[in-house]
């Protein structure tokens, strides 16, 4: 199966970065993963909603263009559902078994993703009602992947 990870911004911190790698090279055993980064838009202090809105679209403009006909895309999004480890593997492991080869997770930027956006994914994941920053987030995702799929190749994993 073929993993994609859509992200606006770039990681710029070494720690996120080290840990990105380490999840990369731990992933290679079970998939095929591809993290795709697209600029974000800088926010300024004290934006109006519809300055917000504007940034929230250009950076949804990039995310679609990277979307690829035929894949399963799941957005991170506050309002999506909760799922635990064990309902993310099993969610992984039906899309396969259902001949999905390619799952595309999207990630937003610091104000989340557009309206445009959230009405063309098949999914929206919500992993709290917290709100984390966007690279912190890419690593945790990575981190829930891995392991799913440890969960699927009834390998053990930390409870």
């Amino acid at each position: 199966m073929k993993i994609t990870v859509i992200s606006v911004g770039k990681i710029k911190e070494k720690y996120f970065n080290s840990a990105i790698d380490e999840y990369t090279k731990r992933l290679s055993r079970y998939c095929k993963l591809e993290i795709i980064e697209v600029n974000d838009e800088k926010t300024p202090d004290e934006a109006s909603e519809a300055e917000e809105n504007q940034i929230k679209k250009a950076e949804g403009e990039r995310i679609l263009k990277n979307l690829k006909e035929g894949a399963y895309t799941i957005a991170l999004a506050i309002e999506g559902s909760m799922l635990s480890s064990t309902e993310l593997a099993d969610k992984i492991e039906k899309l396969g078994v259902n001949s999905c080869s390619h799952i595309i997770f999207i990630i937003g930027g610091s104000l989340g993703l557009s309206d445009e956006v959230l009405r063309k994914v098949n999914y929206k994941l919500s992993f709290s009602k917290m709100t984390y920053p966007h690279q912190m987030m890419r690593v945790i995702l990575l981190e829930q992947i891995y392991r799913a799929y440890r969960i699927n190749s009834n390998e053990p994993y930390h409870k």
